[in-house]
């Protein structure tokens, strides 16, 4: 039996543009390079690298209340996910592509929290992207 390759890849790489640490699924590029030659099991163990450090950002703006509803949103609106990656990972891809057109973050099942609480999907968005980059950067640190 084959497994299909998964890729964290967004279609929106920064590095091609010089960036280490690329803006849209927090990879560095040696990874984005060397993915296609690592073996399914230390491609989960990336992939989940990378959803910890999703969660990990994102848990200080945003909690999920009700991940059957974020799971729908996702799937009605076609925003790619994974069913095994955490529900606030998720939530990440939904701000990412859906920033400009939510407006009631409880219809996604999501709520803001702490310095989130108040923002607007967009802003909130951006708050959360530097915050992915620094945590993306120390991950990158840690493995040079």
């Amino acid at each position: 039996m084959t497994r299909r390759i998964i890729s964290p890849c967004v279609g929106l790489c920064s590095t091609t543009v010089g960036d280490d640490v690329c803006r849209g699924c927090q990879r560095h590029s040696d990874e984005i390079r060397d993915w296609p030659t690592y073996e399914f099991d230390e491609r989960d163990l990336r992939l989940a690298e990378l959803d910890a450090l999703r969660v990990a950002a994102a848990g200080e703006l945003l909690r999920v209340v009700d991940a059957d509803m974020l799971k729908t949103q996702l799937d009605r609106h076609r925003i790619r996910h994974r069913d095994d990656q955490p529900p606030l990972s998720q939530a990440v891809e939904l701000l990412r592509v859906g920033r400009d057109r939510i407006n009631d973050l409880s219809r996604y099942g999501l709520e803001a929290v702490g310095e989130g609480q108040g923002l607007s999907p967009a802003a909130l968005h951006a708050q959360l992207v530097p915050r992915l980059m620094a945590v993306a950067e120390a991950r990158r640190q840690a493995s040079t």
